[in-house]
This record gives C-alpha cells, sequence and structure tokens, in this order.
C-alpha cells in the first residue's frame, strides 16, 4: 500500500491508499493503471497482469457534489524489493491488519478493499 505525502497539494494527505490515479485524455482503466503503476513504484507491470476484480461508481470526496467511476485492478507477485516508489511511501500492511488500519484508510482504498475482500476466491 501508499502512505501518501503530506503536502498540501495531495488529496488524502498522510492516509494510506493503494498505487493508482485517474485517467488522462481517452485511456482506458487498464491504460490508466499500467502507467500510473509504473509512474508511482518504478516497476513496469504489463496489461495482462492485471486482473479486474470490480467496479466503483459514487461520490468523490475530493470533488464537491463530484462523482467518482472507475475499476480496480489486482496484481499479484510484485516484487517488492524492485520497487522505487516515486509518491507516498511503500506502506507493507497484512491482510489481518486491514481492520487495526481502516481509520487511517483514504477513501478510495477503503472502497477498493470492500471489493478485493469481497470477491470470489481464484483457485
Amino acid at each position: 500500500m501508499q502512505r501518501r505525502d503530506d503536502l498540501p497539494h495531495v488529496t488524502d494527505r498522510g492516509k494510506i491508499s493503494l498505487f493508482g490515479g485517474r485517467r488522462e485524455g481517452a485511456e482506458t482503466f487498464l491504460e490508466c493503471v499500467v502507467r500510473e503503476i509504473h509512474e508511482e513504484i518504478g516497476y513496469y507491470v504489463p496489461p495482462e497482469r492485471f486482473e479486474l476484480i470490480g467496479r466503483y461508481s459514487g461520490p468523490d470526496h475530493a470533488t464537491p457534489n463530484g462523482t467518482l467511476r472507475g475499476d480496480v485492478f489486482l496484481a499479484r507477485d510484485v516484487p517488492i524489493d524492485q520497487l522505487k516508489v516515486t509518491e507516498g511511501r511503500l506502506e507493507i500492511v497484512a491482510i489481518d491488519d486491514l481492520e487495526r488500519i481502516s481509520g487511517r484508510l483514504a477513501r478510495p482504498a477503503t472502497f477498493a478493499l470492500e471489493i478485493f475482500l469481497k470477491r470470489e476466491p481464484t483457485t
């Protein structure tokens, strides 16, 4: 996970979130996640390694009366020792610790983790 920077222009300053971001131009959600992950962790994960696990549509807490829509992707087996985090800092969180940190999560991370935890397990 990502500990967000504590800077005035950063949304959810100091909160724990997931790597990712907003689409640029006519990007698909998959193109966006591939670009954002590469930018933020310095490691290229090809599109075929991302698994779509859910979608979110609802209020955008960062924009008054705004609506947010997005896809939630999962990539497995990303080597921690090869990451060069460029935004915020890496925060290793075990699944068993998610409840303990729930009050420190950024809202988008809360939505994405709810999707992740409710999904059908892969076999």
